[in-house]
């Protein structure tokens, strides 16, 4: 059996299976969050490809006095939190991995904006198609570095194996049940991979 076709199986039977409750937590973010209930987010795809990705909410739209959203950490409430340490907002990327924008396991989709900053060896990542988990979120998630988030998101495009997807799965299932590696240190999420930082890891090497 193809990784694709164990991706269609999988994610087909955990979608029917999570689609009340994607209903149910899809309404509880219109009532704390507001409109819209699904986060839609251009991401750079396989070979660079963008894409829609989708997620659950975990943000209000709250804006300053000058009409700008205000900073993510006073725009996240204590359920988008909840949300995002149990990975549900991650559930409608199952419809990703049913399309075929995404696979159940590989290098975690990043933002369009980083196309341009990676070099040669970071745009390898791109090899193969942006998982819903991956090497790197079973090898330290949010806590870890970008350099050591790219050295392993590279190391499973050289090792990827239809075993190796099965552990990161079930490695996945532990770490999210442990809720470990979520958070970065004192941010709600990971920082930004800022164009300084691009630079300084060799721009086009």
């Amino acid at each position: 059996m193809t990784k694709r076709m164990i991706d269609l199986l999988i994610s087909s039977i955990l979608l029917v299976i999570f689609l009340p409750v994607i209903f149910i937590l899809g309404i509880l973010v219109l009532w704390l969050h507001g409109m819209p209930a699904i986060f839609c987010q251009q991401r750079a795809g396989i070979y660079g490809k963008p894409f829609v990705m989708y997620k659950l909410r975990t943000m209000t739209n709250h804006l300053d006095c000058n009409d700008q959203l205000l900073d993510d950490s006073q725009r996240i409430t204590r359920f988008g939190r909840f949300l995002r340490n149990t990975s549900l907002d991650e559930l409608p990327g199952l419809w990703n991995v049913i399309k075929g924008d995404m696979s159940l396991v590989g290098p975690r989709p990043l933002l369009v904006e980083y196309l341009p900053y990676y070099s040669k060896i970071q745009f390898r990542r791109h090899e193969v198609l942006p998982g819903l988990t991956g090497w790197a979120q079973i090898n330290g998630r949010n806590k870890i570095s970008w350099d050591e988030r790219f050295d392993l998101d590279i190391w499973y495009v050289d090792n990827r194996s239809i075993f190796l997807d099965f552990k990161i799965l079930v490695f996945t299932v532990s770490k999210v049940i442990c809720r470990i590696g979520v958070e970065h240190d004192s941010d709600i999420t990971m920082p930004k991979f800022s164009e300084t930082k691009f630079n300084e890891t060799g721009k086009g090497q």
